[in-house]
């Protein structure tokens, strides 16, 4: 019977085998193709942090002219756009002055309007529209900290837009003379299987530090046309209260701080620093532990929640901590790791509801992203998220979300297909971008390295409960660290960056991961894979629709599909056939 067994279970190899050779066609002098995720899950490998670059750079200053401010008082700065719907767009900015000192007097947001012309051809606006404006305040009432309030910030939504349109806008009041220089933006081709962004800049724990500048000149150059940042946006709480190299841990290194003070005008240095980008690119933003920003009466996420306009009304989760939108053939789930994620919450039952109304006919990419990462092997942050990950993951699998993206690890990570921590070829494709280049350096220890394991009491959340867990099966079984890079781990890197995404159509994605000291290299890239879309393999919940189990499928559907003949082959098997293909290639590129 064990024979019998072995040879009904290698007999799917053999036909695979048969097949990729009689599809196999070479030309001589071909360069080694791009590997995709339906190759199967990649062999683990680690970059190691390399001694001849620096770990960190310094916080650029205050006066330095990315920063500093530009325009006179009354007219518009940190000018910014945010998707809205199909036909609709936010835009933000700031006038005024904010004030810091030991007293400060709030701006009356009534004083200056809030508009913004537009239309279709260069400095003819046919269309306006007004929005509404606010001013928020970070106050400590403590001996020594200095209280701020903001300039006004101002937001509105330019609605009745045409999709894959070019439009012309000036911002501002036009009652006071204090509009903007014109600026240009490009709507979104309309949702549907057949078109998606140009390109898609994903950005985590970015700062103000010269690497974060060199990070922005390089996004600047690979032209996107949709920006995600994925938390920790400037580090304000890190500026003043840490002398400027940062700290892992505040209250470590500040036992006796009666607050963690954040330096606000960091915020507004960081807005100016972004505008060349934002005020032409939109910006979909979501919350990072360094947004907290706790004040003395407990109010939390003050000028996360008054700087930034997303979609949260539009999409009914009425919570700028969460929410989601559509750009053209792809469905954003931005999700909060920093309030209630938990099952019985407002967060997961709008999470559940808003998954149960994707229509994958029309958007058939479904991507989330959120600020700390459930899969990763680095030391820092190690499991810190599992809570998180324990409520809502089972959630983000049913419906068959494709990819996540997150930072809070500063470094880059990108995994194999995986689910409840084993391999899963109907799992998304977990990325960690928190390479951004903020103050607190980069993360280059790994928990499977000698002796860097974190111990039980590390690696606390700064929201939410601890469920650090020991694994149940795999090589790790029983141990809360592997002694190798996990198989779920496919890339590590320990360098500064950021990552593109571009959908090229209803199956067919090619992620590409951009290093810094690559900025100013040609065609150079540190990662690059095409993520494959397996619908007719992968089973997942639609809309009405109960949810069918992905792998109990993979027998009847998938004999030629190379992930699924990990599973089918064993692990020893399919390396076997994919190193006697490989041996072919070389021989056919030869005899050609």
């Amino acid at each position: 019977m064990g024979e019998v067994g072995a040879n009904t279970r290698e007999s799917p190899c053999i036909l695979f085998l048969v097949l990729m050779v009689s599809l196999l066609v070479v030309e001589k002098g071909g360069s080694i193709p791009i590997p995709t995720t339906a190759d199967g899950p990649q062999k683990p490998v680690t970059v190691r942090f390399d001694p001849s670059l620096r770990k960190g750079s310094d916080d650029l200053p205050m006066d330095n002219p990315k920063l500093a401010k530009r325009v006179p008082s009354i007219f518009p700065e940190q000018i910014s756009l945010a998707l809205s719907t199909h036909d609709s767009m936010w835009v933000s900015w700031i006038t005024g002055d904010a004030q810091m000192g030991p007293i400060v007097k709030p701006l009356d947001p009534s004083s200056v309007g809030s508009e913004v012309r537009y239309g279709t051809e260069s400095g003819k606006y046919k269309f306006v529209q007004t929005g509404a404006a606010s001013v928020y305040s970070q106050i400590y009432p403590y001996e020594g900290l200095l209280n701020y309030t903001s300039g006004i910030i101002h937001h509105v939504r330019l609605q009745g837009i045409s999709s894959n349109t070019k439009y012309y806008y000036k911002c501002g009041d036009s009652s006071l003379s204090a509009m903007s220089e014109e600026h240009v933006f490009i709507t979104p081709p309309l949702s549907s299987p057949h078109s998606y962004p140009h390109r898609i800049a994903v950005i985590g724990d970015l700062g103000l530090t010269s690497n974060s500048s060199t990070t922005i000149d390089h996004v600047v150059k690979n032209d996107p046309s949709l920006i995600l940042m994925v938390g920790d946006l400037s580090y304000a709480n890190q500026y003043i209260t840490t002398g400027g190299k940062g700290a892992s841990c505040f209250q470590c290194t500040f036992p006796n701080a009666p607050i963690r003070e954040t330096y606000q005008p960091r915020w507004d240095g960081w807005g100016r620093f972004m505008e060349p980008l934002t005020s032409r690119v939109p910006m979909m933003v979501i919350e990072g532990n360094h947004e907290i920003e706790p004040q003395a009466e407990g109010e939390t996420f003050a000028s996360y929640k008054a700087r930034f306009a997303v979609p949260s009304q539009e999409c009914n989760s009425n919570s700028s901590f969460y929410y989601s939108f559509n750009a053209s053939g792809i469905h954003f789930i931005m999700l909060g790791a920093y309030v209630d994620y938990n099952k019985t919450g407002m967060q997961y039952a709008w999470l559940k509801q808003d998954l149960a109304n994707v229509d994958r006919e029309v958007t058939p990419w479904l991507v989330a992203a959120w600020h700390s990462p459930w899969y990763n092997s680095y030391s820092s942050h190690y499991q810190e998220f599992e809570c998180m990950r324990q409520e809502m993951e089972e959630l983000l699998y049913g419906f068959g979300v494709d990819i996540v993206f997150s930072g809070h690890v500063h470094a880059y990570e990108r995994m194999n297909r995986v689910y409840k921590y084993s391999l899963d070829p109907c799992g998304p494709v977990y990325i960690t971008v928190g390479d951004g280049g903020n103050i607190e350096e980069i993360d280059t220890d790994f928990a499977d390295d000698p002796g860097k394991c974190p111990g039980p009491s590390d690696n606390q959340p700064e929201y939410g409960g601890v469920c650090h867990i020991n694994f149940t099966s795999g090589p790790a079984k029983g141990n809360f660290c592997w002694d190798k890079q996990p198989e779920w781990s496919a890339f590590r890197e320990s360098s500064f960056g950021h990552g593109i995404l571009e959908v090229l159509n209803s199956t067919n994605a090619l992620w590409t991961w951009h290093r810094n000291q690559d900025a100013y290299t040609d065609n150079a890239v540190g990662d690059q894979i095409y993520i494959v879309r397996q619908p007719e393999i992968c089973h997942f919940k639609k809309r009405n629709q109960t949810i069918n189990s992905p792998l109990s499928s993979i027998n009847a559907n998938c004999n030629t599909h190379a992930y699924c003949m990990y599973f089918l082959c064993g692990e020893t098997n399919f390396n076997l056939v994919k190193g006697i293909l490989v041996l072919l290639l070389f021989s056919m590129m030869h005899i050609i």
